[in-house]
């Protein structure tokens, strides 16, 4: 995934099976331990180990910024940029969770992209651009029903184009994504009472928004 002059690392379809366990503060839990470990071998030149963290989490941050940003390339591209990121900042891990470590870069690279670009934002359902994905219609599948959840996926995707990047940002992270108050604060750097006031502010606006089209939403 990575690939610059200056960073030249070869993702593995395969994680490396860390063996060494040992040294951690989060002995109850084996994924921390192993990220913690990874890490540690990173930051000490080791760059096969920063790419085991690369091949471990690119799938689960891509999967989130995809619905943050406006297209799926450039979703890849904020996702590489955030590990370019993080490796050229692993002095400044300081513990705790490091797939939330990068979960923080990654979000603050997504919003960082979408203020400077000042496009649209990503469709929150990507999945509707495509039906590949849905299961073939039974034969009683009502029409009225898909082109109804349609029209509500689309007025709700135009609302969300035109709240501020922040409050647009923690909806996706808490309504869609299912992130809780504490860790939406850890992946934006902010307080947890600002967390609840975009998140409040946002449906507010998202509201008055969609204050003619609310039939669709009824019933």
């Amino acid at each position: 995934m990575l690939d610059s002059p200056r960073l030249r690392i070869a993702v593995r379809r395969d994680p490396l099976i860390v063996e060494d366990l040992r040294s951690t503060t989060v002995a109850d839990d084996p994924v921390q331990r192993r990220d913690l470990i990874l890490l540690e071998r990173a930051r000490s030149g080791d760059l096969d180990a920063f790419n085991d963290l690369v091949t471990c989490y690119q799938d689960m941050l891509f999967a989130l910024i995809v619905r943050m940003v406006p297209d799926r390339d450039q979703a890849s591209d904020c996702v590489q940029e955030a590990f370019f990121s993080a490796y050229r900042n692993l002095a400044g891990f300081r513990g705790g969770s490091v797939k939330s470590w990068l979960q923080r870069i990654c979000v603050n690279a997504a919003m960082d992209m979408q203020r400077a670009k000042k496009r649209r934002p990503v469709q929150p359902y990507p999945e509707l651009d495509d039906e590949s994905w849905q299961p073939p219609a039974g034969k009683d599948a009502d029409p009225v029903t898909t082109a109804l959840t349609t029209e509500r996926h689309r007025a709700l995707n135009d609302a969300l184009a035109t709240i501020t990047d922040d409050q647009r940002a923690a909806i996706v992270l808490f309504d869609i994504e299912g992130y809780d108050y504490a860790e939406i604060a850890e992946m934006t750097g902010v307080s947890l009472g600002t967390v609840k006031s975009r998140i409040h502010r946002g449906r507010l606006a998202l509201r008055d928004r969609l204050a003619g089209r609310m039939e669709l939403f009824r019933g």
